[in-house]
């Protein structure tokens, strides 16, 4: 008899130190922007860092777009499915995505709940992920199929894992935030902290910072449920550009200097944005409640 220690899961995962769910009340919000930076933020950690990102997103894979690795087809070894790379022969920020298995990326996917399980399933069993420190999963808005299956199959490693909270500043989107850490609480599921997106708009011109969309309302809702408050991210055009457009380009704009330290384009022009900063003061939040959580 197969112990829930012993599952094809668990043997797939036992090299990943830190499995971070990204998750979000509602659609809109930049979850999957979100989850990216985190991904390429974690690799900026560290010149041996190796991550991982999967996209359960099922019927709105847009990790993909976002690493400029549309188009991308996965292949099949005798050790499972091998994930794409985004930064090529580095081989440091690995990817699974069901956008990698439509024929054309305008295709639907149109699925029932079993078949989305089966499929969660397969991403984290048979892909072969191997040594980890870091796994981020992308998942849909809201508390669905999705967060239920990918719990149930991570059971084996659940002191593994830990969750990120997205929202925007504006009551509907704290209001559906709410519901996120309702289901972090009924499933056990530790939260590392909550960020507020779209806490105001970057000037291209300036760089002011512009409270459009509002701003303050994610703080103070960690504060009130005794969440830790990651950081706030306002709208940056310059982002917005890099990963809606996001193509895998070679060198052009880079500098010789750039070039040697790292071949990996994308991540050299994100390093350059004015919200790389930021999101790098959040990761190392994201660091000190880690380790707060190994203390505990």
């Amino acid at each position: 008899m197969t112990s829930t220690q012993d599952t094809p899961v668990a043997r797939r995962l036992q090299h990943v130190k830190h499995i971070i769910i990204v998750l979000s009340g509602k659609g809109g919000v930049g979850k999957s922007s979100v989850s990216t930076q985190l991904a390429l933020s974690l690799r900026a950690s560290s010149p041996l860092a190796r991550v991982g990102i999967l996209d359960v997103d099922l019927t709105g894979p847009s990790i993909p777009r976002m690493l400029g690795l549309d188009g991308h087809p996965v292949h099949q070894s005798s050790d499972g499915w091998v994930p794409v790379y985004a930064d090529g022969s580095e081989a440091r920020l690995s990817c699974m995505s069901v956008g990698f298995l439509l024929k054309k990326k305008e295709d639907s996917v149109v699925w029932r709940g079993p078949k989305k399980n089966a499929m969660i399933r397969q991403f984290l069993g048979d892909v072969r992920w191997g040594t980890l420190d870091y796994l981020v999963i992308d998942t849909p808005p809201g508390t669905s199929d999705e967060h239920l299956s990918l719990l149930e199959h991570m059971a084996p490693v659940h002191s593994k894992l830990s969750a990120v909270i997205v929202t925007t500043p504006q009551a509907v989107a704290l209001l559906d935030a709410m519901k996120c850490l309702s289901f972090t609480r009924a499933v056990s599921l530790p939260v590392l902290g909550l960020i507020e997106n779209m806490s105001g708009y970057v000037c291209p011109c300036c760089g002011e910072i512009s409270n459009v969309f509002s701003t303050g309302g994610g703080e103070e809702m960690a504060r009130r449920e005794g969440l830790h408050f990651l950081g706030s991210l306002p709208v940056d055009t310059e982002l917005v550009t890099l990963l809606d457009a996001a193509e895998p380009k070679e060198q052009e704009s880079l500098s010789p200097s750039d070039a040697s330290k790292d071949s990996f384009a994308l991540m050299q022009r994100y390093q350059r944005t004015s919200t790389a900063p930021l999101f790098g003061k959040i990761v190392a939040e994201i660091f000190r409640s880690l380790l707060g959580e190994r203390e505990q």
